[in-house]
């Protein structure tokens, strides 16, 4: 069946695009398989091609009420599978057509195919009347028809499908950033208001007043039309604060912990790692030349220079806020990593207590290093944890082990 008419019945202009619509059209059917693969290559269930649609609506600038149209005008073709390779012309009346759309207007049906149409999904083959209709032989084959052709829809129909696969990945990405995004915010608040009602917030009062002020610009509702941009960022804020309140909470337990210690007189057992923590000041650390040059002050195991460590771990920089110019860098970025891999907090409180703030560190940086091939970091850290408190670990083969 040879279909001539190109040109739009009545007032309606003929385009550049409609051309270059029926000129692509020929081109996907004429790139189809010959032989047995020609048939299966071209023909697409039709009310799968149209559910995939429906899910890429705002790809393809699409209403649900124009979806309704197409789904209306499919049901005019009897067979469930649309063939490109030839035309699919279905000719419904309008008023056929309005009662399949649930009673929609003439003027709004209208507008919706020249939506599909402009959309490239559906082709006009419009008679010299307007009308549509078809002219069948004596045996009642079609030899004529004019109305609307379907064949763009089976000719696109990998496009269609690849599209809503696209919609339906982002939208997983944004439900999971909306959810941690409600968790960070919780998590945090419980955090600070813990440091309130235990008295740790006197410690430090500007880093909690200042958790506290940046937690507040960052709640507020989650949209749920907010971009993933906006929402990745908003999550990465979270995190790094997070961070920030779980290792200002920690130390102060520490700190209480070893004030009730020294208020009893009890003996006081850490490792020589602990005992040059960054935050109790710089007369508890060795010269910054020193620290440069080392993995831990005092440490036993052979040492390492901060730029070696780098060039082993070279991803830990990506979450240091300023950039990696000394080791308390690197131990605020392993905060920040910690979260980011799920790590309890107090695993991680046991872990810079068994190797040093440093030591932990270090081992952070290698755990984030490896993460695609350690299925449970936490419980990764934890063995490690009990191997260095039973004196069975040590930091530098683990380093080697990465070159």
């Amino acid at each position: 069946m040879e279909i001539f008419a190109t040109t739009p019945f009545g007032g309606a202009r003929l385009t550049a695009r409609n051309v270059a619509l029926r000129a692509d059209l020929e081109r996907r059917r004429a790139r189809l398989p010959a032989g047995d693969d020609g048939p299966q290559a071209a023909q697409v269930e039709k009310y799968r091609i149209i559910r995939a649609l429906s899910e890429a609506r705002p790809v393809w600038g699409l209403s649900d009420r124009t979806i309704a149209v197409l789904e209306a005008l499919a049901s005019f073709h009897q067979d469930r599978h649309l063939d490109g390779r030839a035309p699919i012309i279905v000719f419904p009346s309008n008023a056929e057509l309005s009662l399949r759309a649930r009673g929609m207007s003439p003027a709004t049906l209208r507008r919706h195919l020249a939506s599909l149409v402009e959309a490239g999904l559906i082709l006009r083959r419009d008679s010299a009347n307007g009308k549509r209709y078809c002219r069948r032989d004596d045996r009642g084959t079609v030899e004529s028809a004019f109305g609307f052709d379907l064949a763009p829809l089976a000719l696109r129909a990998e496009e269609i499908l690849s599209s809503a696969a696209v919609v339906r990945d982002t939208a997983r990405r944004i439900a999971r950033l909306r959810t941690e995004i409600s968790l960070h915010l919780r998590d945090i608040a419980k955090i600070i208001d813990a440091a309130a009602t235990e008295g740790f917030a006197t410690l430090d009062a500007t880093l909690w007043q200042d958790g506290l002020e940046r937690l507040r610009g960052l709640s507020g509702r989650v949209l749920r039309n907010g971009t993933e941009a906006h929402l990745s960022a908003r999550r990465a804020a979270l995190v790094a604060l997070r961070a920030e309140v779980e290792a200002g909470y920690l130390a102060a337990v520490s700190h209480e912990k070893m004030s009730a210690n020294d208020t009893q007189f009890e003996p006081h057992i850490q490792s020589s790692d602990s005992e040059n923590s960054f935050d109790r000041g710089q007369d508890r650390i060795e010269t910054a030349a020193e620290t440069e040059n080392a993995i831990a002050p005092e440490r036993k195991s052979t040492g390492i220079a901060l730029h070696d460590f780098l060039k082993l771990c070279p991803d830990i920089a990506d979450y240091a806020r300023r950039g990696v110019s000394g080791w308390p860098d690197v131990i605020g970025a392993a905060s920040v990593v910690r979260t980011m891999l799920g790590i309890s907090p107090s695993a991680w409180f046991a872990a810079q207590k068994a190797m040093g703030e440093i030591g932990a560190a270090i081992v952070m940086a290698g755990i984030l290093q490896r993460s695609t091939a350690i299925r449970s970091p936490g419980g990764y850290l934890r063995d490690l944890t009990a191997r260095a408190e039973d004196g069975r670990f040590s930091i530098g083969p683990m380093l080697k082990a990465l070159g």
